[in-house]
């Protein structure tokens, strides 16, 4: 026998759970599929365990970090904003706090209290919870969705929502067959990157400092149409290339230029914003107050020791000798590169280690006021499944929160 639901939610990570407790608080009979054995595995990993859920920014400084896409999220934020997400959650019993101003936390910093109150609400909304169901098949009848096949089992419903993420983390399920599934329904789903991802580097020195970690780096991507670019925040070099957030943030739009182009130039400042005739002045003013310090020394007075190393022998300057005995060209090139450390990003470790996907299901298909498909009524798409990204900062985890409740709020055809 075939069961019936008002709305049917296609992936339990954090879009899907919100789209089924915004549809059950509609007064909707809903029905969550999972192919995972439990729900929200993503969501457990995210920021570490710690779940960045959101963060203080305005709206429209909110949606300006993603990019051109951007403007698309202005009903489902206008609807559900970060203030609205922190109420829900006050709401279900989860206190939440910003300890830097800015990135929104549980006060536990424990994403297993923001699941186990999710699964509670739902709970308490009596929605049906089905995990270890992969979804095989949408069938619609007229450009109208009708039925739900999993291995085994029909489900009829006129409205489901698509909330399957994209193709990071594919140890937690991520596979893409919602981008199939979209497709095989007349969608067109954008070139998908890996994204917010460590990135491999031509330059071997940056193996000589892996225990450094440089705070308020600046990375620009060096090429003429994308020097636009930016990304701010802290850098771990690795043993092939470099990772933490400002590289996080970059990767989203290094990933396809490298798709494209095969290497990518980029351009570092390390130390803390200072431009060359700031540094002159910073070694000068060290060197007057210990004229015994050699460049090594001198150098560490900005950066760690063996970052500092690289970078003068990268210079051809001596790290035990004396900043007066070192050449004016050679200080200059010193001076530069401290000013800018170029670097060429050649590679990644693909979606493996990707925590989002750079591309989806194109928006120009999906109505924003409703997160309805503009081809097939009744077919709704919610998170990381849409060609939406954005940076680190609870970005990502907001808007799947925001297109969820949208997407389970706003059904027409029940």
């Amino acid at each position: 026998m075939t069961k019936s639901y008002e709305s049917i939610i296609i992936g339990a990570g954090a879009a899907g759970i919100m789209a089924a407790i915004t549809a059950a608080k509609e007064g909707k009979k809903v029905l969550l599929l999972e192919k995972l054995p439990q729900i929200a595995a993503k969501l457990k990993a995210t920021g570490g365990g710690r779940c960045n859920l959101t963060n203080t920014l305005s709206n429209e400084d909110f949606m300006a970090k993603f990019g051109r896409n951007g403007r698309f999220m202005q009903d489902a934020l206008r609807a559900f904003d970060s203030k609205a997400l922190v109420e829900f959650f006050k709401s279900i019993g989860v206190e939440t706090h910003a300890p830097d101003g800015f990135r929104v936390f549980p006060t536990s910093h424990s994403s297993q209290t923001i699941i186990s109150a999710l699964l509670d609400e739902m709970r308490r909304l009596d929605v049906d919870i089905l995990t270890s169901k992969k979804v095989e098949n949408l069938l619609h009848v007229e450009n109208q969705i009708v039925t739900v096949e999993t291995e085994g089992e029909i489900f009829y419903a006129k409205n489901v929502i698509l909330a399957t993420g994209g193709l990071g983390y594919p140890t937690l399920g991520a596979d893409g067959d919602g981008h199939k599934i979209a497709k095989e329904l007349g969608h067109h789903v954008t070139d998908l990157h890996p994204a917010m991802m460590p990135l491999q580097t031509k330059e071997k020195w940056v193996a000589s400092c892996c225990a450094d970690t440089i705070a308020k780096v600046e990375l620009r991507i060096d090429m003429k149409k994308q020097s636009k670019i930016r990304a701010n925040g802290d850098l771990i070099f690795t043993k092939n290339g470099i990772r933490g957030p400002v590289v996080l943030d970059a990767a989203r739009e290094i990933t396809p230029l490298l798709d494209k182009y095969g290497e990518v130039p980029i351009l570092l400042n390390l130390t803390k914003g200072m431009n060359e005739e700031q540094i002159t002045k910073h070694l000068k003013d060290e060197f007057a107050k210990n004229p015994n310090l050699n460049m090594l020394e001198l150098v560490g007075t900005l950066l760690p020791e063996s970052l500092s190393n690289e970078l003068c022998i990268l210079c051809e300057v001596d790290p035990k000798t004396t900043y007066k005995k070192v050449s004016g060209a050679a200080r200059a090139k010193l001076i530069g590169l401290l000013a800018w450390t170029p670097l060429t990003v050649v590679g990644h470790d693909g979606f493996k280690m990707a925590m989002i996907t750079r591309g989806g299901v194109d928006l120009k298909e999906i109505e924003p006021k409703t997160m309805q498909s503009k081809i097939i009524n009744g077919l709704y798409f919610c998170g990381e499944i849409m060609d939406l990204d954005g940076p680190c900062g609870g970005y990502n985890l907001q808007w799947s929160f925001a297109s969820g409740h949208l997407a389970g709020k706003l059904n027409k055809n029940t």
